[in-house]
């Protein structure tokens, strides 16, 4: 028997904004806290978000400490101010880690500390079984897809893991997708993301649970980050571009309900030892990662998998015939193309830090799911390629 689970209600388009704003007040809201980052106050985009929310006669106060790969510090924080507010609800407004925030506060409004005891690696999910408050996305980035998502990723302060809480009732109640809120991330941040979305969709599409209509959803979104995320970043105002790569993200978060792989359990250390933007980490990881993948299903023969490596080479070839083996190297052209360069030399990680970055990946549980075994050795030796020096 298998379960399958898609998400929650999307308003996608121009003026889904305002389609929130009446649905908000339909559902009598009266105070609602706004989750995001500082940088998106300081340009003026929640003061924007807010005066179109407030015309339905709705009031909105902003907490603005959520970090770019957030911590359990903040949704400690997050929760006090919330709890201390009086609001009957959330909004979470960004990047997946003011979304995952803002899910997170809505946990832990309701539920007793400590947040680690409901770490989905440890069971804690079965802890989760109070009424969660409501709580709202709206995505500012297309890459993460954590509008549409049950879970979210935050560090723990303990472990300095990236650990994931889970439970099908923190998926947001409603996804406003709206492209002209994307407009103004600057091109590096838009191709990051964008990465992030291609390796959602990208390594859910190898997990070998049987899932045709997440696989359906992988498929056409990678088609879609290959032919809008070039336009996107070059031509960020483009709102078709903009629109299709939110959709996108979405399908990639709608599909990885299946699981993930070894590039994400090695992208997480990246962003909790140095920081790393978790789109970049994933795309620093996907070359060599993908070649990892590739030569050892040749190496054991396994038509099934070859055949999925073909569809995606043919996403990024989509007239000219390829052979599989082309996969590493045209996903390292497309990278190219969308700015982002090849090598975790060149941001700033040393073969010193890699035992560590190795004991924290093969900890993960993220490349359990990767179509076959990973040893912690093979990751190490992935890290080592994926230096690029």
């Amino acid at each position: 028997m298998i379960q399958y689970n898609f998400p929650t209600i999307i308003y996608f388009g121009t003026d889904a904004l305002s389609s929130l704003g009446q649905q908000l007040a339909v559902k009598q809201h009266q105070r609602l806290l706004i989750v995001t980052d500082a940088g998106l106050v300081s340009i003026g985009l929640i003061e924007q978000i807010q005066q179109q929310i407030q015309s339905f006669d709705l009031e909105t106060v902003v907490f603005d400490g959520v970090h770019p790969n957030p911590t359990e510090a903040d949704v400690e924080a997050g929760v006090d101010f919330y709890q201390n507010g009086g609001f009957d609800g959330l909004i979470g407004i960004g990047g997946g880690s003011a979304i995952d925030v803002a899910k997170t506060i809505r946990l832990m409004a309701v539920h007793p500390a400590p947040l680690s005891q409901y770490e989905e690696a440890k069971g804690g999910t079965d802890l989760i079984c109070n009424p969660l408050p409501p709580c709202y996305a709206i995505p500012t980035t297309a890459g993460t897809g954590s509008e549409v998502g049950r879970s979210s990723v935050i560090t723990l302060t303990g472990s300095q893991q990236k650990s994931i809480f889970f439970h099908p009732t923190l998926i947001p109640d409603i996804a406003v997708l709206d492209p002209t809120l994307t407009t103004s991330l600057p091109a590096h941040l838009t191709a990051a993301t964008g990465a992030d979305a291609f390796s959602h969709s990208f390594e859910t599409y190898l997990v070998r649970l049987q899932h045709p209509m997440a696989d359906g959803i992988a498929l056409e979104g990678m088609k879609m980050v290959a032919q809008y995320l070039p336009t996107a970043v070059a031509q960020g105002t483009d709102l078709e571009a903009r629109g299709q790569m939110l959709l996108a993200a979405t399908m990639g978060a709608t599909a990885f309900q299946k699981g993930l792989g070894v590039i994400h359990s090695m992208a997480h250390p990246l962003s909790t030892l140095f920081d790393m933007h978790h789109g970049l980490a994933n795309a620093l990881l996907l070359v060599e990662g993908t070649s990892f993948t590739l030569e050892r299903t040749v190496e054991t023969d396994d038509t099934l998998l070859l055949a999925k490596l073909q569809t995606v080479a043919d996403i990024f070839s989509p007239q000219t015939p390829v052979e599989v083996t082309e996969l590493p190297q045209l996903i390292t052209d497309f990278l190219r193309q969308i700015g982002i360069q090849s090598g975790l030399y060149h941001h700033g990680i040393s073969s010193e830090s890699i035992p560590a970055l190795t004991r924290l990946a093969y900890q993960d549980p993220c490349h359990q799911n990767h179509p076959f075994p990973v040893t912690e050795p093979e990751i190490e030796a992935i890290y080592h390629r994926a230096l690029g020096k």
